[in-house]
Formats: structure tokens, C-alpha cells, sequence
């Protein structure tokens, strides 16, 4: 029996991740930095989870701060992070990001049919509340009782401490839950915590290594109660 499905947010619920790097390169130029994110070199630094954690790990790979007072970039790194956070949920709150195909009516058929919703994700909680705010109104915390987010663990994934804590926060047993996720770190997370995974593919995780998911999907569409009953 599924007691809870247990969702990542950026590139699972939504596709967020091209806001993400927009509001990074305008929090750049804000601060009069010459860096520009573009979509190769996102991809790739989406390897690294965390927002902070990446500018700090472009800031050390690229030497970009080697010759000033803060040469690991990790007072800037939190900085940008705090500009392109505002950034991004103002970006949200205007609607312009919509969830996946298929992701509301899912959301609801589980609901109505006492299966649990949950969040475990390495975004921050006021991105979380700019999109679900947007994007089911007022009634997300009730369809999401349990959040786990950002900087509530130490470890992001592909540690598996951001599971733990939500399945500690449901008062469950991992074997009693099922992740949604699209990207290989997520994947590896949910594994690492002792649950069984549904991946579903996202734009900018598309040639992720999902490996250990008990099923792959092309998109949110293919999400259904008759897949739950099959994993059942």
C-alpha cells in the first residue's frame, strides 16, 4: 500500500529550471558581474545541487574570485543567492511558470484517493511557496502537509537526508512511500533513503542517468492511480 508520494519541485512539479537561470545572470548583472549562464554551461552546473552550493562551485572552478577578499566566493555566493531567490519568486508569482501536463490531475486523483502528498527538494521554501502559491492557491500547504526544503539538511541530494527528514516528518516507513523525481542526483537521493522511485523525464535533466527507478517516464502525463496500483 502507497501511504504517500513524496515530490521534487524543480523539473518534477514544474519546469522551472530555465526561470532559475534566468534570475541567476539578471542577480549577476545586478551586481555588476560579467557572468552570463548560458544553457550548456547550466545543464551542466545543475550537476551540483543547491543554489548557493553552484555559484560557489562556478566561483572555484572558474577562478573567478581568486584575487579578492573572499576567494571561495562564499559570502558572494550567499549573497547573489538571497538577489536571484527574490528574483525568481517574483518571476513566479506572476503565474508566468505553470505546472507540468498531467501534474494537477494527478495531484488531485491521489487526494481524493487518501494517498498523501509530500515535498522533499534542495530549493528553497520561498520558491516553493511562489510556485504552488501561483499555481494551486491557497490550499497547497493543506494538499502538502510536509515540506522538506533548502537548507533544512545540511547534505543535499545526492545525500539522501532531505528523504530522511520528510519521511521522518510523515511519520512513515520509507517502504510506504514512493518518490517522484526526474534528475540523477534525485533519483540517487530517494534510493539512498530506502525508497522506490518514479522518474519522470524534464527538460533540462533529459540525458540524466535514472538508473534504480522502478519506472521511467517521457513526462507527467504517464503519471496515473493505474501506475500506483502496478508498483502496489
Amino acid at each position: 500500500m502507497i501511504k504517500t508520494l513524496i515530490f521534487d519541485v524543480d523539473g518534477t512539479l514544474a519546469e522551472t529550471e530555465e526561470y532559475h537561470r534566468r534570475a541567476f545572470n539578471v542577480a549577476f548583472e545586478e551586481f555588476g558581474l560579467d557572468w552570463v549562464w548560458d544553457d550548456a554551461l547550466y545543464r551542466d552546473l545543475l550537476k551540483v545541487t543547491g543554489g548557493k552550493e553552484r555559484i560557489a562551485h562556478y566561483i572555484f572552478r572558474t577562478g573567478a574570485m581568486k584575487d579578492s577578499m573572499d576567494p571561495d566566493g562564499r559570502s558572494l555566493a550567499f549573497l547573489l543567492h538571497q538577489k536571484k531567490t527574490a528574483i525568481y519568486t517574483e518571476m513566479v508569482r506572476t503565474g508566468a511558470v505553470p505546472l507540468r501536463a498531467g501534474i494537477g490531475d494527478f495531484l488531485c486523483a491521489a487526494a481524493e484517493n487518501g494517498i498523501g502528498l509530500a515535498i522533499a527538494t534542495t530549493t528553497s521554501l520561498p520558491n516553493i511557496e511562489a510556485l504552488l502559491g501561483a499555481t494551486l492557491g491557497s490550499q497547497w500547504r493543506r494538499m502538502f502537509p510536509v515540506v522538506a526544503a533548502g537548507d533544512m539538511v545540511v547534505n543535499k541530494k545526492p545525500a539522501p537526508d532531505i528523504y530522511q527528514l520528510a519521511v521522518n516528518l510523515l511519520d512513515q516507513n520509507a517502504e510506504d512511500c514512493i518518490a517522484i523525481e526526474d534528475s540523477r542526483n534525485g533519483v540517487q537521493s530517494a534510493l539512498a533513503a530506502g525508497l522506490r522511485v518514479v522518474a519522470v523525464r524534464s527538460d533540462f535533466a533529459r540525458d540524466d542517468d535514472l538508473q534504480g527507478s522502478i519506472r521511467q517516464l517521457p513526462d507527467c502525463t504517464w503519471l496515473s492511480l493505474e501506475l500506483l496500483r502496478e508498483i502496489a
